[in-house]
């Protein structure tokens, strides 16, 4: 998608460890309107899948996930990180290990808002080295649901979540894959 690589272009900051931050826009600070194109795009690629319900993990999926399932007409749940009081103690769970934050965490899904009948878009920010994508798929196995396919803004290309995701047969859409980066620049696949 162009207008979201030259977004990563002009406000993206490459920095040490293949980290590519781009909280301006994406992560921290939200632009709603490339939101809203980012979800028109996916909405258009799993027209024919039956999407009822989008799955995402929080904290930086949460914002896009809310535009998406507006686009599609349903609703958003996320995977919870924390476990709250009131948490309801019926519920799915898995780990999944952050790349960027280099910690894993066990995360949640009430079995009331993931069920059997659920046909679930998984969409996210970034796509490094596959585990959160994992760990959400596991959540949509264990509640009985169908994976429709995966929606991510970002992908790393260089490193092996994709292709990992792609090889298992799951449906995975990246609006922009990088293929490499460093200090002299950000390099994106054709797609």
């Amino acid at each position: 998608m162009k207008s979201l690589e030259d977004r990563i272009v002009s406000e993206g900051i490459v920095k040490d460890g293949d980290i590519l931050k781009v909280d301006s826009f994406l992560n921290h600070q939200m632009d709603p309107a490339l939101f809203r194109e980012m979800a028109r795009e996916w909405k258009r690629q799993f027209a024919d899948a039956g999407v009822n319900k989008i799955l995402t993990i929080e904290a930086s999926g949460i914002g896009i996930a809310s535009i998406v399932a507006e686009e599609f007409g349903c609703r958003a749940v996320f995977a919870k990180k924390m476990l709250a009081k009131n948490m309801d103690s019926d519920r799915y769970s898995t780990q999944i290990t952050s790349f960027t934050k280099g910690k894993t965490y066990d995360v949640t899904v009430s079995k009331r808002y993931l069920t059997a009948e659920d046909r679930v878009l998984i969409i996210d920010d970034f796509l490094a080295n596959g585990c959160a994508l994992e760990g959400l798929m596991s959540l949509v196995r264990q509640a009985g649901a169908t994976l429709c396919g995966c929606g991510i803004a970002i992908e790393k290309g260089f490193q092996d979540g994709g292709r990992k995701i792609r090889e298992s047969g799951v449906r995975l859409v990246s609006l922009a894959i990088i293929e490499s980066m460093d200090e002299t620049g950000i390099r994106f696949r054709e797609q």
